[in-house]
């Protein structure tokens, strides 16, 4: 299977490269990046300085998106790395849009990551990596639409969405690890259930609520295409059932091109008709490196709205 989807990457990359220039801002068309999982470890931490520039030189990229995971699962989850991997995002020329991955909370309860309680992470990852509700990350951060302005899912400010080039963007919290049903097994004192399954529940809901919104702002506005980024791909377990069903709803009934965005396996792969909606591609960027990216355009003029092409780090 992913022999298949590797080669199946291969050809709708090679059919993906542009028959002319990118567009700028006040074209019909826009250029972003696509990364996640990195920097892992402290290596690709060291080399990411590398990876913004040869980002930041691509003239025609106007924002980047990451899908999650800003380390590994055995390295700690404290505040001062937190700290230290917000200001590296910072570093970006364009807007920085994040969405959470499992290893920067979920996953917290491990004892090679400090043994942390989950939600109390998650809290700390808002208050590191969304300072500013409704702001991105990088020197020219730029607005963006926050489910914290819902009163109902006040605390998911890491859900946001925006338009350019007439395409919605949204960002959906949806993580690794079955989404937190997996149990914190390593928390000192043992898992919590209860307290668990809470957290599940209030961010499943704040997520099918953001997906129906996304889907609903592209019919109002006309959109020629939605890009849904999460951490983890929506499969048929009990953690992503749901999503799934009600991304592959929307996407359906919406009938335009649709890219369902996510690392977390960190093998790039490209899977059209997904979940057997033939206008639904499921791109997985790629992961564990800080030497590769993916430079994604959006042209609401082409039939396929969604292009993209693999991108090397020259060696320094």
């Amino acid at each position: 299977m992913r022999k298949s989807l590797f080669l199946a990457a291969l050809i709708t990359a090679s059919l993906a490269v542009p028959s002319g220039p990118a567009h700028a801002d006040s074209g019909p068309a826009v250029t972003f990046a696509l990364i996640g999982d990195t920097p892992y470890g402290d290596a690709q931490q060291a080399a990411f300085p590398s990876l913004v520039e040869s980002i930041d030189a691509d003239a025609d990229v106007r924002f980047v998106l990451h899908a999650g995971d800003v380390k590994n699962g055995s390295s700690t989850c404290d505040d001062a790395r937190f700290e230290t991997l917000a200001g590296l995002f910072g570093t970006f020329d364009d807007p920085f849009v994040l969405t959470p991955g499992d290893n920067e909370w979920t996953d917290c309860h491990r004892t090679a990551a400090g043994g942390y309680l989950p939600t109390e992470r998650l809290e700390a990852v808002r208050r590191v990596f969304y300072p500013v509700a409704g702001r991105t990350l990088g020197e020219h951060p730029m607005g963006v639409r926050t489910q914290a302005r819902d009163p109902r899912h006040r605390d998911y400010r890491e859900n946001v969405l925006f338009t350019r080039a007439r395409v919605v963007f949204a960002a959906v919290h949806v993580v690794g690890s079955e989404n937190d049903l997996a149990p914190w097994s390593q928390l000192p004192g043992g898992d919590r259930p209860e307290e668990r399954l809470a957290e599940f529940e209030a961010r499943k809901a704040a997520a099918l609520d953001w997906i129906d919104h996304t889907f609903s702002v592209a019919r109002r506005t006309q959109a020629p295409g939605v890009l849904l980024l999460m951490q983890a791909e929506p499969l048929t377990t009990p953690g992503f059932a749901e999503i799934r069903a009600r991304i592959v709803e929307r996407a359906r009934a919406y009938g335009k091109p649709v890219v369902l965005a996510h690392g977390d396996e960190h093998v790039y792969e490209v899977e059209p008709g997904y979940a057997g909606v033939s206008n639904l591609t499921r791109l997985e960027t790629y992961g564990d490196t800080a030497a590769h990216w993916l430079r994604v355009t959006a042209d609401p003029m082409s039939p396929a709205v969604f292009s993209w092409q693999p991108q090397t780090v020259a060696a320094g």
